[in-house]
């Protein structure tokens, strides 16, 4: 449980960090990316791309507001405070709330799979899901080298 709720607080942390400076064009250059490189992934054809893309941008969308506008305001509450010094039953509260959030966002991934086995089918919804891994893996590393660099 943990460690999946490790993992997309760290991925929202890592772009907002590199999304500092001219926010609205990084994010678009990195959302340009990830179509280019999921389409690309799952070989999908103009025609499957027309459906596909709807569905996965209304997905994205409501990811993206329940991480921001559910997770994110615990996570600094926690930050504000000091992990070490939330009491046990604000620690409860948060928690609480966070694994609500995460229901949430299963709910959302069982609903594209849902809507998206129709149109790429069982076999790509797992290259999906490895693509989208992939995805986040480099960019990830993309911007640990930029910060290398900079030190």
């Amino acid at each position: 449980m943990k460690m999946k709720l490790l993992t997309p607080l760290l991925l929202l942390f890592s772009i907002s960090m590199l999304a500092q400076k001219d926010h609205k064009e990084k994010w678009e250059q990195i959302k340009a990316l990830k179509v280019s490189f999921l389409t690309t992934e799952l070989s999908l054809t103009p025609q499957e791309s027309e459906k596909f893309w709807p569905v996965y941008n209304v997905y994205e969308e409501k990811q993206w507001q329940i991480r921001h506008d559910k997770m994110r305001p615990i996570i600094k509450k926690i930050d504000e405070v000091g992990f070490d010094k939330v009491n046990e039953k604000d620690a409860a509260a948060y928690l609480e709330k966070l694994q609500d959030a995460e229901e949430e966002l299963l709910t959302l991934r069982n609903k594209l799979i849902s809507d998206l086995k129709p149109i790429i089918g069982s076999a790509r919804l797992l290259k999906l899901k490895k693509a989208e891994d992939d995805f986040n893996k480099k960019l990830l590393e993309k911007y640990k080298d930029k910060d290398k660099k900079k030190n």
